[in-house]
């Protein structure tokens, strides 16, 4: 029974106990005013003491693929517009690309940079937190096209829309520059592959016409040799056989003389030569043995020794020889030879000359206008940002009300609980 009482007891302690602590906090109001009042001025001395930061940004698309079909027909070089926009972007992250930019607008810079600092030490402190670059896939995100978004980070007093400006033109033509010394450095090495390639046929070419115009006056000399060969046995020949005649006719004469006969005459003939003859007759011997030669008669052989002697070629007596030096009338001058040794152009003879030729005439005629070229477009400009980003006065001043609010009720209520120990000391 005595339970109950002890806990309305206990509760009734409670509900006085912080209708003391409100008392007290509403007597001492205006100790709490003043802690806020503190912390308020304190967290407004900080908005104002603290130099602004801003934020800009800018936006990049991929260009149409038309944009970039002057470079793509080249052949040469091949560049998608989202490969043009991914290295826009890394040229963006590069810390190299962006320290030269700097050096070459060190008056964006001259505001954070102190007397003798190099330039270096005050773009990594400037580096750190300034550059933001993402990029967007369409595929991961609800943008239709893929795009690179920069971000600067600036404190007042930098000029963050002209380096955002100013950045991303010098980061496109950097990249253009890139571009067109690749373009270049291949045109150069195509070029030269295809002269060196093209030197490389002329000199096989050249090669090859000389041994061809060897073997050719190499058959020729064979031919030569050969036919004058021929040409010499025959005429040895020749004069075996009218030494051969002649022996015969002096054997024939001799008979020719022993027998008496004179005059050509037959063996018949011969052997009628005392009969006496009456009447014309006509006689016919019919013989399928060779004459000799004696009969002939002295006259008939002693003339043809005579001729045979006096003879100073056999040559006509041969029609082989004619054909024989006709043709090495021939042979002293190959055609084809003399042909292929006044040839002065003999890329005309080349092969796949008239394809190297025109693959030539097309490098040396290439002409890339990368100054009209669009790797990227600027879908939205930087432009001059109204609130800083960096102190947030509003939420600071807000945030230092409420903490100010409970720092004051904190110490109040400390100084009750010091002095209700005090008060609990005394009475012991």
């Amino acid at each position: 029974m005595t339970i109950p009482a002890t806990t309305v007891n206990e509760a009734q302690h409670e509900v006085a106990e912080v209708k003391e602590i409100i008392s007290s906090l509403w007597d001492q109001r205006a100790l709490i005013l003043l802690v806020t009042a503190l912390t308020v001025a304190t967290a407004i001395a900080y908005t104002l003491w603290t130099t602004p930061e801003y934020e800009v940004d800018t936006s990049i698309r991929a260009v149409a693929l038309a944009d970039l079909d002057e470079l793509n027909e080249s052949e040469l070089y091949k560049l998608l517009p989202k490969d043009a926009l991914t290295r826009l972007g890394a040229s963006m992250q590069s810390y190299d690309v962006r320290l030269t930019f700097f050096k070459a607008h060190p008056q964006y810079l001259a505001p954070l940079q102190l007397p003798g600092q190099p330039i270096e030490e005050t773009f990594d402190v400037f580096n750190e937190k300034a550059f933001t670059v993402e990029s967007i896939d369409p595929k991961k995100s609800t943008s239709l096209t893929q795009t690179i978004h920069l971000r600067l980070r600036y404190p007042k007093g930098i000029d963050g829309v002209g380096i955002v400006k100013d950045f991303t033109t010098f980061v496109i033509n950097s990249e253009k520059e890139k571009i067109a010394s690749s373009f270049q450095t291949l045109v150069t090495n195509r070029t030269v592959q295809i002269e060196k390639k093209l030197q490389s046929k002329k000199s096989a070419y050249e090669a090859e016409k000389t041994s061809k115009i060897a073997q050719l006056l190499e058959k020729d000399q064979l031919q030569k040799q050969l036919l004058q060969d021929e040409l010499k046995a025959l005429r040895q020949e020749l004069q075996a056989r009218r030494q051969n005649r002649i022996k015969e006719l002096d054997e024939a004469i001799f008979i020719a003389k022993k027998l008496g006969i004179v005059k050509p005459t037959t063996p018949s003939a011969l052997g009628d030569g005392d009969q006496a003859r009456s009447g014309s007759m006509m006689r016919t011997e019919v013989n399928n043995q060779k004459i000799p030669l004696y009969f002939l008669g002295q006259l008939a052989l002693e003339a043809e020794r005579t001729t045979l002697e006096t003879r100073r070629s056999d040559d006509f007596t041969e029609p082989r020889i004619d054909a024989i030096q006709k043709e090495l009338s021939l042979l002293e001058h190959n055609r084809e030879a003399t042909i292929l040794k006044e040839r002065d152009t003999p890329e005309l003879f080349l092969k796949d000359f008239a394809e190297i030729r025109g693959e030539l005439t097309h490098l040396k005629h290439l002409n890339v206008d990368f100054s009209k070229l669009d790797l990227a477009r600027v879908d939205k400009e930087a432009s001059i940002p109204t609130p800083p980003i960096k102190p947030k006065k509003a939420l600071i001043v807000g945030f230092s009300l409420i903490l100010g609010l409970i720092l004051g009720i904190g110490v109040v209520i400390l100084r009750r609980a010091l002095r209700s120990l005090r008060t609990t000391g005394v009475d012991r």
